[in-house]
């Protein structure tokens, strides 16, 4: 490990911490979040495998679904099983190249799910306000396309996060704060300038967060105006109710993530666990509730798990 008296260096490896004031309750706490884990692996992997071989289910919005549960599967995946591993068995040592792998999925698997659940909010608007025109343009073929397009998106811009913090020289501690690797976090260690570092993280979360959520916003306010303008009561009720999922999935996703940011960049004078606890809703809340909230509001998901419980 590199001393603390050298003044610049690269490390080998950093030091995982994320749970201040809290070590002595450490091993008990990972039980509830395995559990949690584990709720979000099978219940997003039975969406994937409901969607898939269902006929019926072959369908945009469905495929949307899908697309959202396997980005939930993948990120959860790439976090979680290390945060375990240094609960229970105290593993706290994570290679440098292994950080910026994390570094890259989080950001990239954050940009594809933000993507898609701007589709899916496009897709609910074109269903309730140009329902002529739905099932025209959104066909299965652009599905497919959209879903390319919020990988590449990802990849374009979740890439630049670890090959900023490549160009960092580090002094003194290495020592993270959450039980994962975070850009604002490694960022925070490094004694060079951060400003590009800086500039492009808030441009990030501007062009791909930010214009997101606006764009969804937009579409459910055109909804909302859409559906106030029918005139039969049990229809609003109907176009509103075909939302809802979707509109609770959204929030699940963006309120952590709002949170966590306005935390690191305006939270200095917080205590460290505040930082950590938004660090693991940020990235638990969205994979763990997706499928409960699409189960539930899903008339064809729900029939076909309670179809598949019974016959086991």
């Amino acid at each position: 490990m590199p001393s603390p008296n050298n003044t610049d260096f690269s490390p080998s490896s950093f030091i995982l911490s994320g749970t201040p004031g809290l070590e002595v309750a450490r091993f008990w706490l990972a039980f509830p979040l395995c559990s949690m884990y584990l709720v979000a692996i099978v219940g997003n992997g039975a969406v994937v495998f409901i969607v898939k071989t269902e006929l019926s289910l072959h369908a945009p919005m469905y495929f949307f679904l899908c697309m959202l549960a396997a980005v939930d599967l993948a990120l959860s995946t790439s976090t979680m099983p290390r945060m375990l591993s240094y609960l229970w068995f105290d593993w706290r040592e994570i290679s440098f190249g292994a950080c910026l792998l994390q570094v890259f999925l989080i950001h990239s698997l954050s940009t594809v799910e933000s993507t898609v659940l701007l589709a899916t909010a496009w897709d609910r608007y074109m269903a309730i306000c140009h329902p002529l025109r739905h099932a025209t343009i959104l066909t299965n073929p652009m599905t497919a396309k959209i879903g390319l397009v919020a990988m590449a998106r990802g990849m374009l811009f979740g890439l630049p996060f670890p090959l900023l913090i490549l160009r960092l020289s580090f002094c003194g501690s290495n020592v993270l704060s959450h039980s994962y690797c975070l850009h604002q976090d490694i960022m925070n260690l490094a004694c060079t300038s951060t400003t590009a570092n800086v500039v492009y993280g808030l441009t990030a979360i501007l062009l791909v967060m930010g214009l997101d959520a606006l764009l969804i916003a937009l579409s459910y306010f055109m909804i909302i105006k859409a559906v106030l303008q029918l005139f039969s009561r049990k229809e609003r009720v109907k176009a509103f109710s075909t939302c809802i999922a979707n509109l609770c999935v959204v929030l699940a996703f963006y309120v952590p993530l709002i949170g966590l940011s306005v935390v690191h960049r305006f939270g200095k004078g917080l205590t460290p666990l505040v930082q950590v606890v938004m660090g693991d809703v940020y990235l638990l809340m969205p994979p763990l509730l997706n499928p409960i909230v699409y189960g539930a509001r899903t008339k064809q998901i729900r029939r076909r798990i309670l179809r598949w419980i019974l016959h086991h």
